[in-house]
């Protein structure tokens, strides 16, 4: 396993399980959440270097997505 690939894993290991503490989400809901995301799709994204950043810093961005895509509520 390459080093970017190792960094990748360990960084949506870390995103799916804060997911999972933030919001209350199952384990499957949460990879869901995570693996659907736009924001997953650039972290496995060499060319981005996303996986290079921290764990906050990463999820500020799912989080500010998944928050994007919610329904409004009235």
């Amino acid at each position: 396993m390459s080093k970017e690939t190792y960094l990748m894993e360990a960084l949506t290991r870390d995103l799916i399980q804060r997911n999972m503490e933030e919001t209350g989400a199952t384990m499957r809901q949460a990879m869901d959440k995570v693996y659907n995301s736009r924001t997953y799709m650039l972290l496995t994204n060499p060319a981005t270097g996303l996986y290079f950043q921290s764990e906050s810093y990463v999820y500020d961005i799912l989080a500010e997505e998944l928050d994007a895509t919610q329904p409004a509520t009235s």
